[in-house]
């Protein structure tokens, strides 16, 4: 079984993932516009709740529909690191540098894997391009993140938040991109069939 083949296979489950990943997303990002507490103690836990939760739920769609064996690895462990920065947020003293820490090294480590997973498939997978956007993103997130002033957790947890806003937002609508792409895909031979000479001939 070749690993093309198996891509085809698993090219109509492919937007499962990155809508689930969208909802997780959106959810926390709510959470953190509607709070008035942006301390860092707060940062901290929404960031380690929705680290676990995306790292656990997604991970596990990733596992079980990803077809690219190569992909499916690196996918792996990038939910493997984000479920154990997840647990670091949610464990460590609560003080502004564990915070920038925490989701700088997270947004480095995650964004390059997931950078690279969208470029190795590039082609050849339906999700590619969106993987490559939000790897970059999450990577410019890192790079931010180092640059921050070494005092305002208001500013910290506002920014996670729009990050969190903006790849919500992206997900979704490639989730139903890739959905409805493959939906045209699947009705495109019964539109042949039925256009077919033998299909008129049966018509007559």
């Amino acid at each position: 079984m070749t690993d093309a083949a198996g891509d085809a296979r698993g090219a109509d489950r492919s937007w499962i993932a990155p809508l689930v990943r969208s909802g997780l997303a959106l959810a926390a990002a709510v959470v953190i516009t509607f709070s008035q507490d942006h301390s860092t103690t707060f940062g901290l836990l929404v960031f380690g709740a929705w680290a676990l939760a995306t790292g656990l739920v997604v991970g596990a769609l990733q596992l079980r529909l990803e077809a690219d064996r190569s992909t499916r690895t690196l996918l792996t462990v990038a939910s493997v690191v984000t479920v154990v920065s997840g647990i670091l947020a949610l464990t460590v003293p609560a003080v502004l540098p564990m915070l920038y820490y925490v989701i700088s090294v997270w947004a480095a480590v995650t964004g390059f894997i997931e950078l690279f997973a969208g470029l190795r498939t590039r082609g050849r997978h339906p999700a590619s391009r969106d993987r490559v956007a939000v790897g970059a993103f999450t990577a410019v997130l890192a790079i931010v993140f180092l640059l921050l002033p070494p005092d305002n957790p208001v500013v910290a947890v506002g920014l996670f938040g729009a990050y969190l806003a903006m790849i919500g937002v992206f997900l979704g609508i490639a989730a139903f991109s890739i959905r409805w792409a493959a939906l045209e895909r699947e009705s495109a031979p019964e539109a042949a069939n039925d256009a077919s000479p033998e299909a008129l001939k049966d018509d007559e």
